[in-house]
């Protein structure tokens, strides 16, 4: 293990604040020690020469050393009482007195000094305003809650103290065991990525899963986070999910990619299978932490009950998992081995007299053939049939094959007494059919998980000082906010435009008209009107003898809608044939946790209205950007469907992958729409531009 193995392996616990006193905190952690800890607890108290029987000292100087802190002091003497365990030389500290950040000014900064002191002698801080941590191997319940974890090989991780309470009743009731629980409090110092390092390392660890309220810093978290889903899988529920974020966004890009879009993307390109319930955080938990991974994706029902059976293959259906087809050797036979009245199509029907040497006959059979991924075996309780035995039998095949079986016995005591049997081999047994495709379909995606490709973002060419010099215009706008007058940004990191010029008078619109072939468009140019085509301020296909009055009545239209607004010109632009091209937008919005969130999807005047846009967190490669192509439903109209031209994908990834590096480059851009995208079978062409820049980033 990493830095933080101490924090879980700890010779001696010292528990700053400790006493015997009916009800208290410092009480309940002494005694949650006391009962368990295979290591020598220190209470600490200098009101106290004894507690609950053990050696009480007046302060950390005159106790033994301490590898752990734990400190349940009064907030205000929280800060003194960690400077004095690290001058002591203690690293590692939990901090579970309430009272900071969650508070108030005043806690949050007594939260600040608690940092600052945590910098400075460079420790491990838990907390504050932490229940504690657990760690099974050493019998280690440093918390003051009312059980203790089962030994096991999930490490769990919880901003809300009052979920891993909730959570340890339940599992212990459920045989569920755990390495390490965290209870995260306030993260001051360490957070959750801190700990999805830490037990990455940690060969014991075979799951990490977490509740999570929130993420400090995204981009750190997808870095590490990604690393670690190579050889152990994660699995988090997300709480507060909220379009908050949103609310405040001026862009497309903003209104559409959401604060919940963000960790949506996040923690998908990190590897992170998400789960959407307690239940389902524990029922992915038990497949990966007991199972090997599916080959194929191909499902093999085996059941007693027609009814469940059918349950079960619309879970699989539902599901990214799919029926297997059997072989015409596995329907052979599947037919010699069962009764007439047998189905031996998927799913097996071994009919309800069904023994455990019939279901294990099927199973086998099943599990032979190549097609079969995985396999449900689907129970309802019967007089000729044992469960005890059946679950031995499940065992038995899921070795012989190395294949993942999932079990649904249904029933009371009888299916609990071979739950527990199934448990000790690593197979999960759920009463719903829904439940059991799940585990099985979270298999499966832990196994594209690890076998995705992460391409490292290409670097292009580009002329970064000029577009350094185009977003500081920023600092020149009351609203800081820049259009389409700053279109040559794009063509400083080599994202084509039309041929064009902003003009100030009808007179040089018509030059440069002229120069352009064919007709032309001409927008109004004012970073106080958005929708330009709204108000009139856009005229299409416009000859060069008809643009001095269509420059006068674009002005007009945009004086008429907002006499105040800024008019900085009308733009004269080249024309695209919109006929045979896509309309396309690709944009970003600055995450205040992950940074800067690519969207890219149909663009023109439907994109907030049919909402067709996949997003990633900046920067990626050539893959991701493909993916983003892809995952749109519109994809069928770039690539050619009903006779239409088939668009220059390569372009429109180069183009993403283009402004993925310009987001990146520039902190400071908070917002960016290019839409439309024009994306025709010979490239693309940006239409339009709006950014909005932090001016205090520059």
């Amino acid at each position: 293990m990493g830095r933080l193995s101490e924090l879980f392996e700890p010779e001696t616990v010292g528990v700053i604040g400790a006493t015997d006193r009916e009800g208290a905190v410092g009480r309940a952690i002494t005694a949650n020690l006391h009962e368990e800890f295979a290591g020598e607890v220190v209470p600490v108290n200098p009101s106290r020469e004894e507690v609950l029987g053990l050696e009480c000292y007046p302060d950390v100087t005159s106790a033994p050393p301490i590898d752990l802190a734990v400190v349940v002091v009064p907030p205000p003497a929280v800060v003194e009482a960690i400077r004095a365990v690290a001058e002591a030389g203690t690293e590692n500290v939990v901090v579970i007195t309430a009272g900071f950040s969650e508070t108030g000014s005043e806690g949050a900064a007594r939260e600040r000094e608690l940092r600052a002191v945590a910098e400075e002698y460079d420790l491990n801080v838990v907390g504050p305003n932490s229940l504690g941590v657990m760690a099974t191997d050493v019998g280690m319940n440093a918390t003051f809650g009312p059980e203790s974890a089962r030994p096991g090989s999930i490490s769990f991780m919880s901003q809300s103290g009052a979920f891993i309470t909730a959570v340890l009743d339940w599992a212990n009731e459920q045989g569920i065991g755990f390495q390490d629980v965290v209870s995260l409090g306030n993260k001051s110092v360490l957070d959750e990525t801190d700990f999805v390092r830490e037990w990455g390392e940690d060969p014991d660890t075979d799951v990490i899963i977490g509740y999570l309220e929130g993420i400090d810093d995204g981009d750190e978290f997808v870095e590490v986070a990604r690393e670690v889903t190579d050889e152990t899988p994660i699995v988090l529920v997300k709480s507060g999910r909220t379009d908050a974020g949103a609310q405040a966004a001026s862009s497309h890009t903003g209104a559409i990619a959401g604060s919940e879009r963000a960790y949506e993307a996040g923690l998908e390109q990190a590897g992170v299978i998400r789960a959407h319930s307690v239940q389902e955080l524990f029922d992915y938990a038990r497949a990966l932490s007991g199972l090997p991974e599916p080959e194929t994706d191909g499902v093999a029902v085996v059941t007693n009950a027609g009814g469940p059976g059918v349950l079960t293959t619309d879970a699989v259906g539902d599901s990214r998992l799919g029926m297997a087809d059997f072989a015409d050797e596995t329907i052979d036979a599947l037919s010699e081995a069962m009764p007439e009245e047998a189905n031996v199509y998927n799913p097996i029907d071994a009919i309800g007299d069904a023994d455990v040497e019939r279901f294990g006959e099927a199973l086998e059979i099943a599990l032979s053939d190549p097609n079969v991924g995985s396999a449900v075996v689907v129970s309802a309780p019967t007089a000729v049939l044992e469960y005890d035995k059946l679950a031995e039998t499940v065992i038995e095949k899921r070795e012989e094959f190395d294949k993942p079986v999932v079990t649904c016995l249904m029933g009371g005591d009888r299916a609990r007494a071979a739950e527990e049997v199934l448990r000790e081999f690593g197979i999960p047994n759920y009463f719903d059919p829904s439940r059991a495709v799940a585990g099985l379909d979270a298999l499966a995606r832990y196994r594209d998980v690890r076998e995705r490709t992460v391409d490292a973002p290409e670097r292009f060419d580009v002329d970064r000082e000029r577009a350094r010099e185009i977003v500081s215009r920023a600092n020149e706008r009351e609203d800081n906010r820049l259009g389409i007058e700053s279109m040559d940004l794009l063509e400083a990191y080599g994202i084509p435009t039309p041929a064009g010029e902003i003009v100030d008078d009808p007179g040089r619109a018509r030059e440069v008209a002229e120069s352009i072939e064919g007709d032309v468009v001409l927008k109004i140019v004012s970073p106080d009107i958005s929708h330009k085509s709204d108000i009139g301020g856009v005229r299409v296909g416009v000859s060069d003898e008809d643009v001095y009055d269509a420059y006068e009545d674009v002005v007009a239209r945009a004086r008429n809608y907002q006499p105040e607004a800024t008019i900085l010109g009308v733009q004269v632009q080249e024309m695209l044939d919109l006929e045979e091209s896509t309309e396309t937008i690709v944009g970003m919005n600055r995450d205040p946790q992950f940074g800067p969130l690519l969207l890219f999807g149909l663009g023109g005047i439907f994109v907030e209205i049919l909402e067709d846009t996949s997003v990633r967190v900046a920067p990626i490669g050539e893959s991701d950007a493909r993916e983003m192509i892809d995952e749109i439903r519109a994809t069928p109209l770039l690539r050619g469907a009903r006779g239409r031209e088939p668009a220059d994908v390569d372009a429109i990834v180069e183009t993403i992958q283009r402004l993925s590096q310009l987001v990146t480059d520039f902190p400071a851009i908070l917002e960016l729409d290019v839409n439309p995208l024009v994306a025709g079978r010979d490239g693309v062409q940006a239409i339009d531009l709006r950014l909005t820049v932090d001016t205090e980033e520059l």
